[in-house]
């Protein structure tokens, strides 16, 4: 069950704020190495020793460029915020904001929690997304109401531009897995049977919907031909099952640029044809399929992750 966001903190306003773990922003393969075959004193000091050694970008760092840039086609005060939430200590966390320095972004803004989870920090900042390779920390900021993913490996090699493309599974993850339950339990025939009952009674929200709602209210700021942003739901749905997801994004007044119903095909290369530059889903499966296309973001939430 997931429970209620906190109240945002009032003195971002109405930013998107998006928080992102140290491993996920760079490349930290050979420190978490070091860590993982010599142990935490061993990988501290390796990062001392390196400290004003620049990170390379990790996974990612493209996204986080591109959000940072909406800052500067809108100008005046800014309506996009990163904040860092790190397992390392402010010590050994100095390389990597020498790395945020040296590589020119935006972010000043950060929790170094010394080796703790610092997804208790995610609600205190009034975080829209959480990203990070620890899934029990993404588990745990989903548990609190905020939308979180485990960002997978990707080989893709990243879109050029500044439009940012945000690409979202349905159940689950944008929508409750209310109707997931029923396709689990008792099969297609009766999930869509249920959903053709249902087609004008809205689905209950997901992890993601109040993160999709802020994309929204960010994107109402452009003019449509200019927006930076594009966003599309990609789902295993397929008519009539459909309708009821029209109509609760109706409902909850939430534009989706594009909307791709594929019923039980492989997302992947729907997903590279899209060009999306991130893509968010519960199933590991779903993920596994896109990660060789793009940026892919597992949600462990719902029935499908129930532990």
């Amino acid at each position: 069950m997931i429970r209620q966001a906190m109240t945002r903190t009032s003195s971002f306003g109405d930013k998107l704020v998006i928080a992102i773990s140290s491993r996920v922003l760079f490349d930290l393969s050979e420190s978490d190495r070091i860590f993982r075959e010599e142990g935490l004193a061993a990988y501290s000091q390796h990062q001392i020793d390196h400290e004003t050694e620049v990170l390379q970008p990790g996974e990612a760092f493209p996204l986080v460029e591109k959000l940072l840039r909406i800052n500067e086609k809108l100008g005046g005060e800014p309506r996009v915020e990163v904040i860092l939430l790190s397992r390392n200590s402010a010590d050994t966390g100095l390389r990597v904001f020498n790395s945020i320095e040296h590589h020119r972004l935006n972010i000043s803004r950060a929790a170094f929690c010394g080796g703790s989870s610092p997804y208790r920090y995610v609600s205190a900042f009034g975080c829209h997304l959480f990203l990070s390779t620890q899934a029990e920390d993404v588990r745990s900021a989903l548990d609190h109401g905020v939308a979180a993913a485990t960002l997978l490996p990707s080989s893709k090699v990243q879109r050029e531009g500044d439009e940012l493309r945000f690409a979202f599974d349905g159940d689950a993850v944008i929508f409750s897995d209310e109707a997931e339950k029923i396709f689990k339990s008792e099969g297609l025939e009766a999930f869509t049977k249920s959903e053709k009952a249902s087609a004008r009674q809205p689905l209950n929200a997901g992890p993601f919907k109040n993160f999709l709602a802020a994309l929204h209210s960010l994107q109402a700021e452009f003019n449509p031909e200019e927006c930076p942003i594009r966003t599309a739901l990609v789902t295993a749905r397929s008519a009539p099952a459909h309708e009821r997801v029209v109509m609760t994004l109706r409902s909850w007044n939430i534009r989706i640029d594009e909307s791709l119903f594929l019923g039980g095909l492989p997302k992947g290369e729907f997903l590279k044809a899209y060009g999306a530059d991130v893509f968010f889903d519960d199933q590991q499966q779903h993920c596994e399929s896109a990660s060789p296309h793009v940026s892919t973001g597992h949600v462990p939430h719902g029935i499908a992750n129930e532990r």
